[in-house]
């Protein structure tokens, strides 16, 4: 320790230091590690991985880069929140509307009726389902494809339309007591075909359904399954 004095006779004052010079902490930690240090320190790794790592986690080094970082906290919160530089702080958040582009998944199969109530099904002598109902039930294809025929008759399947969908495959819809679409016209699962009745040869309200491949009539659950 060293006391310096000041005499200031014209002021009247009398001004006294005293340098003290710090102790070196003989336990303190070398900035630059010699290879004894760093064998102590550190077991796993080369020469050149402990000696950065030494420096790195050195606390001098790391008083270094807090400083830095608390002096770059305070320059950046005295700019606008907007723009810093040429760095765009600002973020846009973009919402998607589902309602501007919906996604529809399309039915591939399904039966003719929402209310499923099957009264007589596949046999040889019955080559169809009948799904029972009253007058006025939407009927729908059970596939998408193309009207082939509308007829009307009182006799047999009564009002009728057949759809076909390609590959062999047709759909017969027979009883009913109103039809919506004419031959050539492009239907889909969406599409209202007619109404459920019990016109021609029917003894109450149903809806006679036929699916044939290639002409020749397969069981309805088959297809309907799928």
């Amino acid at each position: 320790m060293q006391k310096i004095t000041i005499h200031l006779p014209k002021y009247r004052l009398h001004l006294a230091f005293r340098l003290i010079k710090k102790r070196r902490d003989p336990h303190a930690e070398p900035f630059v590690p010699t290879t004894s240090v760093l064998g102590r320190k550190y077991r796993v790794g080369n020469l050149f991985q402990k000696f950065f790592r030494y420096i790195f986690e050195h606390k001098k080094v790391k008083a270094i880069f807090g400083s830095n970082i608390a002096l770059m906290l305070i320059a950046t919160s005295s700019f606008p929140t907007q723009t810093l530089g040429n760095i765009n702080l600002e973020t846009t958040v973009s919402a998607i509307d589902g309602t501007q582009n919906p996604i529809k998944t399309e039915i591939s199969t399904q039966f003719p009726v929402d209310d499923i109530k099957i009264t007589q099904g596949y046999k040889f002598y019955h080559p169809g389902l009948d799904l029972d109902g009253i007058t006025g039930d939407e009927v729908k294809p059970v596939k998408k494809g193309v009207v082939a025929s509308v007829s009307y008759s009182k006799f047999a399947y009564g009002n009728s339309v057949l759809i076909d969908h390609g590959d062999g495959l047709t759909s017969l819809y027979a009883h009913l007591s109103k039809i919506e679409v004419s031959e050539n016209q492009l239907v889909t699962t969406e599409t209202k075909i007619g109404e459920m009745g019990s016109t021609g040869r029917s003894s109450g309200d149903h809806l006679h359904l036929e699916i044939r491949d290639h002409g020749i009539p397969v069981n309805p659950l088959l297809i309907l399954s799928k």
